[in-house]
């Protein structure tokens, strides 16, 4: 799809996708969600010969920070962003729910506040920031072209055939709906959705059949 490497890697209990992004020239990468098994993640890193430039979370939910300490560790000169509305929650474990899995987890505060339209560079690696509320105040997709076409991180905005829930503190139905629909359905039906959990899927397909928000 692109000469960016693209590595999905399933980390921590609730199986979250962590995305490695790899640029060929400078060996760089960008880490999106890095929710668990920071000893996977490094491994994986390393067997790539990858140095991450970017940490980026998607949103502040723990299953989707919970290896940014141990990380940030590892690669202190990484860059650890997030979504500036939802900065508050990485360290505190009332907010990031990690205190409703029996645990009281506090990731480091960001390096870097992220607003919509906000662009990620690391050698080929280019994402802009689409701000999508409604999972959380500040959960925000990822764009990157591949190809000739897009591949967009929808984080917990939007999954195949399915879409974030809106129940804990933060979340908000017809906010999420209107991202949806006026922002990731807005992209051209080619452009491959890389979700935070399960499976890919495609702006088109879920477009047309998403049981919870359709065109």
């Amino acid at each position: 799809m692109s000469d960016v490497s693209i590595t999905c890697m399933p980390v921590g209990d609730l199986q979250a996708n962590c995305y490695l992004l790899g640029c060929p020239e400078t060996k760089k990468a960008v880490v999106i969600d890095p929710g668990g098994d920071a000893d996977s993640i490094q491994a994986a890193l390393e067997e790539k010969g990858l140095d991450p430039a970017y940490l980026v979370n998607t949103h502040g939910h723990f299953d989707h920070i919970g290896a940014n300490a141990e990380l940030k560790k590892a690669y202190p000169d990484s860059r650890l962003c997030i979504h500036e509305a939802d900065a508050p929650m990485l360290p505190a474990a009332t907010k990031n729910f990690s205190i409703l899995q029996g645990r009281s987890y506090c990731s480091p505060e960001a390096d870097r506040l992220l607003t919509d339209g906000d662009v990620i560079e690391c050698g080929t690696i280019r994402l802009e920031v689409v701000h999508t509320p409604g999972h959380t105040h500040g959960g925000v997709c990822l764009a990157m072209k591949c190809g000739d076409g897009i591949c967009l991180f929808s984080g917990d905005t939007l999954f195949a055939g399915g879409v974030g829930r809106t129940d804990f503190p933060g979340g908000d139905w017809d906010a999420l709906e209107k991202s949806i629909r006026e922002r990731i359905y807005s992209y051209p039906a080619d452009t491959v959705v890389l979700p935070g959990h399960g499976p890919e899927s495609t702006v088109g397909h879920e477009r047309d059949s998403n049981p919870f928000v359709s065109a």
